[in-house]
C-alpha cells in the first residue's frame, strides 16, 4: 500500500516550521471548503485530507512520531485515544478550525472576545420629537425625558451584591461561548450557562436581580440644529439601554418630525408659498410683502401682465443648510384672484374695458378660442 505523505498534502517541504504548515493548511483549506466549492464531492475529500494531515504536523510529538515511524505511528495513536482524534475530534483541532472559519466567513460567524463583548452592548434607542418649521430654521436647545436602563447605583453594574464579586463560567472557561461538533461542522454558540457573560454571580444583588441595571427616568438636553429637515436624526451617544453587568450602553437616536406650516411648504433648502393677488395688481403691476421665517418682511415686485401660478424667486430667503453656509431660496407661486363682490361702479368701468378689448390684451385665450373656430371650420 502507498505511503501517506502528510507534507505533500499540505504542499509543504519536511523541513517547514510550524508557521509555514498553518499557512500551507489554511490556504489548501479555503480552496477546498465545500462551501467554497458548491458541495463538490472531490473537494470535500481533499479538505478532509488536508485536515488530517494537519492534525497531525501541527502538533510537535505526533510529528515527531509520524517523521520516524511513518503514518502508521499516527494511526495507532488515533486508534489508541490518548491523543485525541484527528480531522475535527478533538479539543486541539477546534481552535485551530475556528481560526480558517474565521479567514473564510469573518469574525461574523466565529467571533472573538471583542464579538461576544458587542453582543452584550445595551440597545439602542428610538425618541420620536415634534417640532415646527421656525425651530427647524432657527434651531433650538430643549430638553426630554426619557425611562431607560441605566447602571444600577447599589452594585455600580457589576450585578454583584456589594461586598461579592462574579467568578469565571466552568462551562465555557470565560469564552461566553462554547463549541460542539454536528456532523461535518464546528458549531460556535452562546454558552447557556453565562450567556456569553463569561462569568457566573453567585450573590447577585438585591436592587437590579444581577442584572447590573435598572430602569428610571432620565432627563437629557437636546441641541437641534438649524437647518433639520422631516426624518433628520440625531445621536446622543451612551443615552440609550445600559448594557447588562457592565457592559457598554447602547445609542439614543433622535427622529425630527417638522410640523406643517400654515404659509409656507418646503423641499430640502427651499421655501415655497402661495400669494394671491387681485387682478389689477396682476395687470398693472406693484409690489406685495411675504413675511420670512427670519422675522424680517420680503418685498416681493410683481410685473405687469403676471399670468396666474408664475413664480418668483428670492434668492437666500429660504431654509439654512445643515451643518453649513448659506442658505436656500423662497419662491412665490402667484395666484391671480378674480373678484367675487364688485360695485355698480366697479361693474361699469369693467364693461367699459370689455367694449375696448382687441384680442390682443390676452393673447392665451385669443390663440385658443381661434384654434376652436379653425377646428369647427367657424
Amino acid at each position: 500500500m502507498t505511503e501517506i505523505d502528510y507534507y505533500a498534502r499540505l504542499e509543504v517541504e519536511r523541513t517547514a516550521d510550524g508557521a509555514a504548515i498553518k499557512s500551507a493548511y489554511r490556504k489548501l483549506a479555503m480552496k477546498y471548503h465545500p462551501d467554497r466549492t458548491g458541495g463538490c464531492a472531490d473537494s470535500e475529500a481533499k479538505f478532509k485530507a488536508v485536515t488530517e494531515a494537519y492534525e497531525c504536523l501541527k502538533d510537535p510529538q505526533k510529528r515527531a512520531a509520524y517523521d520516524r515511524y511513518g503514518h502508521a505511528a499516527y494511526t495507532n495513536a488515533q486508534n489508541g485515544g490518548g491523543q485525541g482524534g484527528g480531522g475535527f475530534n478533538g479539543a486541539g483541532g477546534f481552535s485551530d478550525l475556528g481560526d480558517i472559519f474565521e479567514t473564510i466567513f469573518g469574525q461574523a460567524g466565529f467571533g472573538g472576545g471583542g464579538g461576544r463583548q458587542a453582543n452584550r452592548r445595551g440597545a439602542d434607542l428610538r425618541y420620536d420629537m415634534e417640532i415646527s418649521l421656525d425651530e427647524a430654521y432657527h434651531g433650538k436647545k430643549t430638553e426630554i425625558e426619557i425611562e431607560v436602563s441605566t447602571a444600577c447605583d447599589t452594585c455600580d453594574g457589576s450585578g454583584a451584591q456589594p461586598g461579592t464579586g462574579a467568578k469565571t463560567c466552568g462551562t465555557c472557561h470565560g469564552h461566553g461561548q462554547v463549541r460542539a461538533q454536528q456532523g461535518f461542522f464546528v458549531v460556535e454558540r452562546t454558552c447557556p450557562s453565562c450567556h456569553g457573560a463569561g462569568k457566573v454571580i453567585e450573590s447577585p444583588c438585591r436592587n437590579c436581580r444581577g442584572e447590573g441595571r435598572v430602569d428610571k427616568p432620565k432627563t437629557l438636553s437636546v441641541s437641534i440644529p438649524a437647518g433639520v429637515d422631516e426624518g433628520t436624526r440625531i445621536r446622543l451617544s451612551g443615552e440609550g439601554e445600559a448594557g447588562p453587568r457592565g457592559a457598554p450602553a447602547g445609542d439614543l437616536y433622535i427622529f425630527l418630525h417638522v410640523k406643517r406650516h400654515p404659509i409656507f411648504e418646503r423641499d430640502g433648502t427651499t421655501l415655497f408659498c402661495r400669494a394671491p393677488v387681485s387682478f389689477t395688481t396682476a395687470a398693472l403691476g406693484g409690489c406685495i410683502e411675504v413675511p420670512g421665517l427670519d422675522g424680517s418682511r420680503h418685498e416681493i415686485r410683481i410685473p405687469s401682465g403676471i399670468q396666474s401660478g408664475k413664480q418668483i424667486r428670492q434668492r437666500g430667503a429660504g431654509m439654512p443648510v445643515l451643518n453649513g453656509r448659506g442658505q436656500g431660496d423662497l419662491v412665490i407661486q402667484v395666484d391671480v384672484e378674480t373678484p367675487t363682490k364688485l360695485t355698480a361702479k366697479q361693474k361699469e368701468l369693467l364693461e367699459a374695458f370689455r367694449e375696448t378689448e382687441t384680442g390682443e390684451e390676452c393673447p392665451a385665450s385669443t390663440g385658443f378660442f381661434g384654434k376652436l373656430k379653425e377646428l369647427w371650420g367657424d
